[in-house]
């Protein structure tokens, strides 16, 4: 076999080629490891949105806690649940509000919950002022939320529904979908966006293997006709439309201008067959068979592949600073969330660059596997 280092060597000595090549190839993995890092950032930021042990209910055939409701009597028999450690009965709504930059309105989820709706989400964490008062107009603010819309900050007074409510706190919860809520006291929230029934209830499992029994029992019961969640599973169903779209545009997208990087690749690899001729008809004649000219050049493709796969991902990594915030299109509200880089897409994105480069110089390393001896040493 032809030593790697050959095929190196002549990497290095066209420069200029390897560079533009390579740089075509970045670009295609920077787009491709981008969508899956917006993606991954999409589902952890949702994912961590739950807890393990915890489950939410809601009104059967609804899509969101937005849309969801359950009346007070419904929710107190589902409160009463022996399976049940805590329970929480929550109001969702949404609210209209401006930006800091540039003023434009977008939606935000406010979330009416009480002491046991806190104590269900260990993630979350005050980052400054305290926590609102059971029965008081005060709110909690996400991280998010604070930084992104007008009127958010700590002290500071808003009205929505039919009251004017004062921010006394900031919380972190760790780049779940929390993040991007207001937090308030249930029983004030329901008087004032004037609502009957709750929007859901939220509860941690004494015991999840009990989980099963009580999901079959209380979506059997007809007075309820309510669905019963993980809730990992109820947010991983709220990524699954943006997720999707996310998804199929940038890998099509990736797949458009892969094709420009592996026809670019091609001309490079042509380019090297017909410039290193003579050299090839020189190894074929010192007894180097076809297949060893064959592997030396796609081994040349794959290294132009690597190559562009390092820079390109080094690139994308960087993207792992940037937050953004979009519309969830199941709940219709905004959420922000980071670019994620995992392991898997590490992988993904090196498959993706060697197919690629294989895809760019199987052609090229043929035709160099088949000249013949003498005509390659004529063409010297």
């Amino acid at each position: 076999m032809i030593p790697i280092s050959y095929s190196i060597r002549n990497l290095w000595t066209r420069k200029l080629t390897t560079v533009l090549t390579a740089g075509g190839m970045a670009l295609v993995v920077f787009v491709f490891a981008a969508v899956l890092m917006l993606d991954a950032g999409l589902r952890q930021a949702l994912v961590s949105t739950g807890q393990s042990d915890n489950i939410v209910v809601t009104r059967r055939a609804a899509t969101s806690e937005v849309q969801s409701g359950i009346e007070r009597v419904q929710a107190a028999l589902v409160e009463s649940q022996p399976e049940l450690a805590v329970a929480s009965k929550e109001s969702v709504v949404l609210i209209a509000q401006p930006k800091r930059a540039g003023g434009a309105v977008s939606n935000v989820t406010v979330r009416g919950l009480s002491p046991a709706g806190i104590a269900l989400r260990p993630q979350v964490r005050l980052a400054a002022g305290h926590m609102f008062s059971p029965g008081s107009t005060e709110i909690v603010v996400g991280r998010s939320i604070a930084e992104r819309f007008a009127g958010m900050g700590l002290g500071e007074r808003l009205r929505f529904g039919a009251r004017e409510w004062t921010v006394v706190g900031i919380f972190d919860a760790g780049g779940s979908g929390f993040d991007s809520e207001i937090w308030g006291d249930v029983d004030q929230m329901m008087q004032s966006f004037r609502r009957q029934a709750y929007s859901s209830v939220v509860a941690k499992l004494a015991d999840p293997a009990a989980f099963d029994e009580l999901k079959r029992r209380l979506e059997a019961d007809v007075r309820l006709t309510v669905d019963v969640k993980r809730e990992r599973a109820f947010y991983e169903e709220q990524s699954a439309a943006l997720s999707t779209f996310i998804s199929v545009l940038g890998l099509t997208l990736s797949v458009i201008f892969s094709l420009g990087a592996m026809i670019g690749a091609a001309i490079t690899m042509y380019a090297a067959v017909a410039n290193r001729t003579g050299e090839i008809g020189t190894l074929r004649a010192l007894g180097f068979q076809q297949a060893s000219i064959l592997a030396a050049f796609l081994a040349e493709a794959l290294a132009l592949a690597v190559l562009g796969w390092a820079v390109g991902l080094g690139f994308a990594s960087l993207m792992q600073f940037v937050h953004i915030s979009t519309m969830n299109w199941q709940s219709f509200s905004e959420l922000a969330f980071s670019f994620t880089l995992t392991p898997k897409i590490v992988l993904q994105s090196l498959g993706f660059a060697a197919v690629m480069g294989l895809a760019g110089g199987v052609l090229p390393a043929l035709r160099a596997a088949r000249l013949r001896i003498v005509d390659a040493l004529r063409a010297a």
